[in-house]
């Protein structure tokens, strides 16, 4: 690949992203979160032009049974439209929500155990205690609860991918990967999410 294409793909990545945060209105006290959305988004664009792609129009199909009778607890900032869109997916497919504006994200994050490196834009909490850090796909807390590995706590989207649950933006999809944070603050690769369609 010419270096101009790289360059020219690189920073489509990155404006891509900073657009997608913009209209997200993050708090200050997320501001560490978009720039590792901003490194994600330039790292996974800087070896191929396809990292953040194009995809086929995916229609959602929701299934309010795959999470009936979960509930959790959302912590998010007042401002944030694709927290809202993430529980408004969630509850589509079943989970029943209460969300919390909070000034300070991070008290919350770290009451939880979530890691600085597994961090996004929003922190739901379920009934029995499990983290569901960022825009992971109801599909997935699904998996995760039916079966969850003694040592995790949780499972975590960090950042903000474009393509995933609530961070929809035309038809971009950038591949990203769900990690497991376990209790003693390691954290595992838990799926990767190469297309749109295996979010569904």
């Amino acid at each position: 690949m010419k270096p101009f294409t790289v360059k020219f793909v690189r920073g489509s990545a990155v404006l891509l992203t900073a657009a997608i945060l913009s209209a997200c209105g993050q708090s200050d006290s997320n501001a560490s979160n978009a720039s590792t959305s901003t490194a994600n988004a330039a790292n996974a664009s800087s070896g191929e032009a396809n990292a953040i792609q194009s995809k086929q129009t995916v229609t959602p199909s929701n299934n309010p049974d795959l999470l009936k009778n979960v509930s959790a607890t959302v912590y998010k900032d007042a401002n944030c439209g694709c927290c809202k869109e993430w529980i408004g997916h969630a509850e589509d497919n079943g989970l029943t929500t209460t969300a919390h504006d909070v000034a300070d994200l991070s008290l919350f994050k770290e009451r939880y155990g979530v890691p600085a490196e597994m961090r996004s834009c929003h922190t739901a909490v379920t009934s029995d205690g499990y983290v569901i850090e960022g825009h992971v796909p109801a599909k997935y807390v699904a998996e995760f609860l039916q079966n969850p590995p003694k040592q995790a706590i949780g499972l975590a989207v960090p950042g903000m991918p474009v393509g995933s649950p609530g961070m929809e933006y035309q038809d971009k999809f950038m591949p990203y990967q769900i990690m497991q944070i376990n209790k003693d603050g390691t954290n595992q690769v838990y799926a990767e999410i190469e297309s749109a369609e295996q979010q569904l």
